[in-house]
């Protein structure tokens, strides 16, 4: 799920929600109901009975935390709220060269300008899937809502309710997707202004440390593995149903949007980097 910071003072913070291997069914948790620090405890807060937690920067740490669990298939989602100013912010995986991921990076901005979203992908090791997104609002002013969607025939990101990525299912075109590995929710805070924002142009400004990112309302609905083994084929799954097979009329129209005013990058047309069209590109993904 999400990425993020703060900035000149460019802190880097990054909730990677990577899915790569009984039901869970949904409903906002405590931080430790469904979560764990992985370092750094002295630099995440919790809030509100463990409602919520802040993760801090500053130049001796950032900070990162993970889902207990592993799931397979399902949704994710999170309340986030970034740090103002000009930030940089990124996502990474620690899994291994066959590793299955899906990333919400968070990228930062200059100040004054749109804060950049990037998501990208990993099927069966292989990534370099990236696509980037300018918000459309200050996602430091209010918590957003920030979710994956992933079942047997799409994979869905959101930002709120609007739509601003879809990877389908094309498997029978020779496309691959990821299903055969079950994927766990990671998060990290920490400074990547050697690249982040404006590719390492923008730096952080440590005198206006420490940098803070809020999350709250966390939610995972998926299958846990291990578990009941008949869980993740189960097509009575809610995230499986018909209505969460294709997007909706509001949907589609909200995606079409984005697509039209905000994308930025999208790899399917960098043939500078691929002079061959990857072929889930071509399969109009």
């Amino acid at each position: 799920m999400a990425t993020f910071y703060h900035v000149r003072n460019a802190s880097v913070l990054f909730l990677w929600v990577l899915i790569s291997a009984g039901c869970v069914w949904g409903r906002p948790v405590t931080f430790l109901q469904d979560f764990r620090v992985t370092w750094a405890d002295s630099h995440i807060t919790r809030i509100d009975q463990g409602r919520a937690i802040q993760l801090r920067l500053d130049k001796n740490s950032g900070c990162g935390f993970a889902s207990k669990k592993k799931y397979m298939f399902g949704r994710v989602s999170m309340k986030i709220k970034l740090v103002p100013g000009d930030s940089a912010g990124t996502l990474k995986s620690d899994k291994d060269n066959v590793r299955d991921e899906l990333d919400f990076e968070f990228l930062g901005n200059r100040a004054g300008q749109p804060y950049t979203v990037q998501t990208n992908i990993y099927v069966h090791g292989k990534g370099d899937r990236e696509q980037r997104i300018n918000l459309w609002f200050d996602p430091s002013a209010d918590f957003h809502t920030y979710s994956i969607l992933w079942n047997h025939h799409h994979i869905v990101f959101y930002v709120d309710d609007f739509p601003i990525r879809v990877y389908k299912n094309n498997e029978g075109r020779g496309v691959p997707y990821p299903k055969m590995q079950a994927m766990g929710v990671y998060s990290s805070l920490w400074d990547g202004d050697k690249w982040a924002t404006r590719g390492g142009l923008e730096k952080i400004d440590w005198s206006k440390a420490p940098f803070y990112a809020d999350f709250k309302e966390f939610d995972i609905e998926g299958c846990e593995v291990p578990g009941a083994a008949n869980c993740a084929s189960n097509p009575r799954n809610w995230w499986e149903g018909p209505a969460y097979q294709a997007l909706n009329a509001i949907e589609a129209r909200r995606y079409r949007w984005v697509r039209m005013n905000h994308v930025i990058y999208d790899y399917c047309r960098d043939k500078s980097r691929d002079p061959i069209t990857p072929p889930e590109c071509l399969a109009a993904i």
